[in-house]
C-alpha cells in the first residue's frame, strides 16, 4: 500500500521517524508521501524524503498559513520541485472553518501554486474544508493549472460534489474519518468512486482511524482505511492493495515501485 498523505514532519514524530519508517514493510506500506502545509515543514518534508527510500514528499502552503505565503516560497517550491523526490505541489486549498487566514489570501496563495504545479509539471493535493462552492468555481475557472493530476485529500463532502471533481479528472483520497461510525456520506463516495481514481491516507498524526482513534495516528493505521473501503465496495482486501497502489503510481509519476510493490533504487 501507499499512504498518500502523512506528516512525518511533524513534531510528534521527532525522534521516531527512524522507527515508523523501518516499520513500513511489516505494515504492507510500499511507500508514503510527505505532505509540506508551510515553508519550513517543506524543508524539513524534503530531507525526510531524501533520507527514507520509501518517503517522498509535496511542497506547498496550507491555506491555514496562507497570509505567510511570499513569491520566495512559490520560487522555492518551483526550484525543489525538480528533486526526484518531489511527486507533488500541496497540500494547498481553502478552509472556511477555521479561518485561520483572511479568506483572500487564501484564494490568492491557492492560484499561485496552481501556477507554481503547472509550471512544474506536477500534480496537485487539495486541501478542502467548507468552501467547496468557492473551490468548485475556482477548480473551473483554471483548469489548464492542473493538467498534471488533481487530488482532494481526505474527501469528506458528498456524492454529487465527487461526480463534479470526478468530471474535472480529480483523484478521490479517504483518510481516517471513512472508519468513523458517522461517516455515511462519505461511506457512500467510497462505494461510488470508479475503481481508478481512488486512494488512500492516514493525515498522521491528526484523523486516526477506528479501533485507535484517540492515539497519535501513524502511516500503519492506513490498512484500516483500506479494510475499510474493502467491506464497503465488496471486495477483497488485496484488491483494494492493488487498485489504490496502481492509482497511487498513476497520479505520482515520479514514485519508483517495481510490480510486486517494493521499493526501487
Amino acid at each position: 500500500m501507499i499512504d498518500t498523505h502523512v506528516h512525518l514532519n511533524d513534531k510528534r514524530y521527532e525522534n521516531r521517524a527512524d522507527d515508523i519508517v523501518a516499520g513500513f514493510p511489516a505494515a504492507g506500506l510500499s511507500a508514503a508521501v510527505n505532505i509540506a502545509y508551510d515553508r519550513p515543514s517543506a524543508e524539513h518534508a524534503l530531507a525526510q524524503a531524501q533520507k527514507y527510500a520509501p518517503v517522498y514528499c509535496a511542497l506547498g502552503v496550507h491555506p491555514h498559513d496562507s497570509k505567510e505565503y511570499t513569491d520566495a516560497d512559490g520560487d522555492y517550491f518551483l526550484l525543489k520541485s525538480k528533486d526526484p523526490k518531489t511527486v507533488a505541489i500541496g497540500e494547498i486549498g481553502l478552509d472556511y472553518h477555521y479561518d485561520l487566514s483572511p479568506r483572500p489570501a487564501q484564494r490568492e496563495a491557492f492560484i499561485k501554486q496552481l501556477h507554481i504545479a503547472d509550471k512544474a509539471g506536477l500534480p496537485v493535493i487539495i486541501h478542502l474544508r467548507e468552501a467547496a462552492g468557492e473551490m468548485l468555481d475556482l477548480l473551473q475557472a483554471h483548469k489548464s493549472l492542473y493538467s498534471h493530476g488533481l487530488v482532494l485529500h481526505c474527501f469528506s463532502e458528498s456524492r454529487e460534489y465527487a461526480r463534479e471533481v470526478l468530471n474535472l479528472g480529480a483523484y478521490i483520497s479517504f483518510a481516517g474519518p471513512l472508519t468513523f461510525k458517522k461517516a455515511e456520506k462519505t461511506a457512500e463516495v467510497a462505494r461510488f468512486v470508479p475503481a481508478d481514481r481512488y486512494l488512500i491516507e492516514t493525515d498522521c498524526p491528526y484523523l486516526t482511524p477506528e479501533p485507535h482513534r484517540g492515539e497519535t495516528n501513524e502511516p500503519a493505521y492506513v490498512r484500516f482505511v483500506a479494510e475499510k473501503l474493502s467491506v464497503l465496495r465488496g471486495v477483497p482486501f488485496a484488491q483494494i492493495e492493488q487498485e489504490t497502489t496502481e492509482n497511487a503510481e498513476a497520479i505520482f509519476k515520479k514514485l519508483n515501485i517495481d510490480g510486486r510493490g517494493k521499493m526501487v533504487g
